[in-house]
């Protein structure tokens, strides 16, 4: 399961899928002239943008 924590104050939280409910897992989508890094749903690949805590992207440990 994908677990994301903010590097500044510690909040953290785990993802799943609410249509399948299995977790998430890291991924990045290549848009181009930049990367983003989202969560993956392994059985729908239904994908969202990773969650943001003080401003910046969570990072992701699993």
């Amino acid at each position: 399961m994908a677990t994301y924590e903010c590097g500044k104050c510690g909040m953290a939280v785990n993802t799943t899928c609410a249509k399948c409910n299995v977790p998430l897992e890291d991924a990045s989508l290549d848009l181009g002239d930049r990367t983003v890094q989202i969560a993956r749903c392994p059985s729908c690949e239904g994908k969202i943008k990773s969650p943001l805590c003080c401003g910046e992207d969570m990072a992701c440990s699993v």
